[in-house]
């Protein structure tokens, strides 16, 4: 079995680049503005829908403090338009990752239960905050799709973070 890489609090992110709806690149990591990337398992998934609901209702708040907010999904750009036809979302959403980027952000990786669900493999949730310096200050994946970050909570954390300068957590090896 192969394994996937483990992220670890306060590594700088190299950049990433992902694919757009609207046609642009999107690039997560690097050095500049703090960003949040939320990796959702995919169109197939009615929790995932819920969620980006979710942030779709909270993405003032996240602006307020400065993080720009996207989300990632391995979908195709038909599968991830189908998502945009029911959220609607006021942040990109980016699709087309492959099972190279999901090793490489350490997420955990599921085959489809049927080709109902989808046809390839999918990540399961994730979450990554990168800071202005490019580390990556909070780390959170999931191995199944009903654990995720309540995100009033993670707004109130990143709300204290930002204006106390508090450090990255989790960095003793």
């Amino acid at each position: 079995m192969e394994k996937t890489a483990k992220l670890h609090a306060g590594q700088k992110m190299e950049p990433l680049t992902f694919k757009r709806l609207d046609g642009a690149a999107y690039q997560f990591g690097g050095a500049g503005a703090w960003q949040a990337l939320i990796v959702y398992r995919g169109q197939h998934c009615p929790i995932c829908t819920g969620y980006l609901g979710k942030i779709k209702q909270r993405l003032s708040s996240f602006e307020k403090l400065g993080v720009q907010v996207a989300a990632l999904s391995a979908d195709n750009e038909a599968q991830a338009r189908m998502t945009f036809d029911k959220v609607h979302p006021n942040f990109p959403l980016l699709y087309g990752l492959d099972e190279a980027g999901m090793r490489a952000l350490g997420l955990y990786i599921s085959q489809p239960r049927s080709a109902s669900e989808t046809d390839h493999l999918f990540p399961e949730p994730g979450l990554f905050v990168v800071n202005p310096d490019g580390a990556l200050q909070i780390i959170d994946i999931s191995n199944a799709p009903f654990a995720r970050p309540d995100l009033d909570v993670l707004l109130g954390g990143l709300e204290f973070v930002i204006k106390n300068a508090y450090p990255v957590r989790g960095t003793h090896q």
